[in-house]
């Protein structure tokens, strides 16, 4: 197969792999929200939860995860010159985390998948921005080629995460203030009060 068709196809799962990632960051937060509600909405919104978590991770993520790597695996055995590059080194490094992220994303997933909560919404908010700062760096190494502009990147990256923190507690401020969860409760009562 030719080297376009392999790095196209790497390209595509890195696309699905990461959205999985952000997806199921996405959804640890919701069920862990979820704990909060009243039942019989707790034990329905997380049983949905506990579904939707389970057909993304292995019908998506990880087979996505599975054939990003195979075609990168690939890629470098059709074209070696590329490990020669320290842009590359960099960049592998970042990989690297992103499958330490990945697996410990796989232990959230079990712990919810067994209704053990471990983790605060808000902890599970900022960890969901890791695979954005990989994402980012990966990308700029990529395009930019350079091992020395790296050095920029993750300062940029550092001060992108910093934004991102101060955005999460932003939204944890006008969340309390706009109060949702008491909207929530609200349609709720004039759902019963209607049913009456």
């Amino acid at each position: 197969m030719d080297f376009l068709y392999v790095k196209a196809l790497h390209i595509i799962f890195v696309v699905t792999w990461f959205a999985g990632l952000f997806y199921i960051g996405r959804l640890f937060i919701y069920h862990v929200e979820a704990e909060k509600k009243d039942e019989p909405a707790k034990t329905i919104l997380q049983t949905q939860y506990k579904l939707m978590s389970k057909r993304l991770w292995y019908i998506i993520t990880w087979p996505s995860l599975f054939l990003a790597s195979f075609f990168a695996f690939w890629m470098l055995y059709k074209n070696p010159v590329y490990l020669k590059m320290s842009w590359m080194h960099v960049k592998l490094a970042f990989v690297l985390a992103l499958y330490f992220y990945h697996g410990f994303c796989h232990k959230v997933y079990k712990e919810l998948q067994r209704d053990e909560i471990k983790y605060s919404s808000n902890k599970l908010r900022a960890f969901n921005e890791i695979p954005t700062v990989i994402l980012f760096a990966a990308v700029f190494l990529v395009v930019l080629k350079s091992a020395i502009n790296w050095i920029w990147g993750v300062v940029g990256i550092i001060l992108f995460g910093v934004l991102l923190m101060i955005g999460i507690r932003y939204y944890k401020k006008v969340r309390a203030k706009k109060s949702w969860d008491k909207y929530e409760q609200e349609l709720i009562d004039e759902d019963k009060k209607l049913d009456e």
